[in-house]
């Protein structure tokens, strides 16, 4: 079969490329998987360049969600048949023609959803619900987080909405505030406008925030630190603000906000959070997620999709400014 891989850490528009790979046998208690499409993710790429906190084994296969159908059963699984369409947001290496994922992470894809909206399911949409749920925001109550209009952003807003939860988006651009708002996110602020610290903090009233989400860290961290209320909750979700390969982003909290304002400050990992969640919780914020989709209270839009030969091309996509849906792959 046909996969991307790399034989280095470094540039995924450059150190990927397809080759020929034996085609994976399932081991007991998971499925081999023809895939139908892959997403690209932030963090997928973050993988190939070695900066993430999973660092495969060289030379090491790529991407890490996928719609696709069973092609064949492992030992012991049960549940599950061939030729049903699956979603995982949990294996490695779904930038491929086939790959393999345990049974147990396996999700069946209603007939109602689209492979382009399936093959997003977990990393984003999962991401921002299980998010929402570590903010530990009650009905009400005021979020305010940076980079709004990325895509777990415009999910937090959508979801939150369901939830009675009030989220206020800071963006860069005043153009993305008119974005947001054709997707049904209205309380979007603009950092190029004049007053914009003030603006924000009228939504919130004197009360203040009761979480923030930072994407970018550096000085945006102070701006919504010094926003959030009283015992706010400020957590750090990215680190856009990076200066480049081999340096950290740096929270810039102020200490007299952390201090008087007795903030509680940690970090944010999907994959450990959603590790540590019961299957129950797993299962009921999932079942949130494809309600959601399927009633058009979020929305999984597409920027383009690629073949798997034009890697270099769909990471440079993927990178856009102001790109409003995801780049897909198609083997």
């Amino acid at each position: 079969m046909r996969a991307l891989v790399h034989d280095e850490f470094g540039d995924p528009a450059t150190v990927l490329s397809v080759r020929d790979v034996p085609l994976p046998e399932p081991r007991p208690g998971q499925v081999r998987i023809r895939t139908l499409l892959a997403p690209i993710h932030n963090h997928d790429l973050w993988t190939v360049k070695g900066d993430y906190g999973y660092k495969p084994s060289l030379p090491a296969a790529s991407g890490s969600e996928s719609v696709g159908v069973i092609d064949a059963l492992g030992d012991g699984v049960s549940g599950f048949e061939v030729g049903q369409r699956v979603a995982t947001g949990a294996a490695f290496g779904t930038w491929a023609e086939y790959f393999v994922a345990s049974a147990s992470g396996l999700l069946p894809v209603p007939d109602l959803v689209s492979d382009e909206a399936a093959a997003q399911l977990f990393a984003m949409p999962f991401s921002a619900v299980t998010l929402l749920e570590y903010l530990d925001v009650e009905p009400g109550q005021w979020v305010i987080q940076n980079t709004a209009n990325g895509m777990v952003g415009r999910l937090v807003a959508q979801l939150a909405k369901a939830r009675g939860v009030n989220v206020v988006g800071i963006v860069r651009r005043s153009a993305a505030v008119d974005e947001l708002a054709a997707a049904g996110v209205t309380d979007v602020v603009s950092t190029d406008t004049d007053g914009w610290r003030e603006k924000a903090a009228t939504f919130a009233g004197e009360e203040g925030f009761a979480a923030a989400i930072d994407s970018i860290g550096g000085p945006a961290s102070t701006d919504l630190a010094e926003l959030l209320g009283s015992r706010g909750t400020f957590v750090s979700f990215g680190a856009m603000s990076a200066p480049g390969a081999g340096q950290k982003a740096l929270l810039e909290i102020p200490v007299n906000a952390a201090i008087f304002k007795e903030l509680t400050v940690k970090g944010f990992w999907g994959r450990t959070v959603s590790q540590e969640m019961s299957p129950t919780k797993r299962a009921d914020l999932m079942r949130e997620v494809i309600d959601s989709v399927t009633a058009g209270r979020i929305t999984l839009p597409v920027d383009g999709v690629f073949p798997l030969a034009e890697i270099a091309s769909a990471v440079g996509a993927s990178g856009t400014p102001g790109r409003s849906g995801k780049v897909l792959l198609r083997p």
